[in-house]
């Protein structure tokens, strides 16, 4: 499955549109692992606990989106979006959108 932010695949000419399709993943904090963040970020280290956690989510959300195309019998999403947002203290969610194609 081909996955691009932009609307077309060089050399895969669209043969049909099969729909916008979406992919979502809730990250969740951690109190030790918040606790051991915030220490990185008094000291000015990156937090890579949380590097991973976002990465594992948007990893989840991708291939959400993906299994959905799949579903419509497509071979690829074109023009992904991918956005990050918090949705109350500690929860943080990953969500993309494209349009499910199939390709020649």
């Amino acid at each position: 499955m081909i996955i691009t932010t932009t609307p077309t695949i060089e050399g895969r000419p669209i043969e049909e549109y099969l729909g916008i399709v979406t992919g979502e993943a809730i990250l969740g904090a951690h109190i030790g692992r918040d606790f051991l963040a915030s220490i990185t970020d008094i000291i000015g280290g990156r937090s890579k606990a949380y590097e991973e956690e976002v990465r594992k989510a948007r990893d989840i959300a991708l291939e959400e989106m993906a299994s959905e195309a799949a579903a419509k019998g497509g071979n690829g999403v074109v023009g992904v979006d991918l956005d990050y947002e918090v949705i109350r203290q500690g929860m943080l969610m990953v969500s993309v959108s494209g349009t499910a194609v199939r390709m020649g």
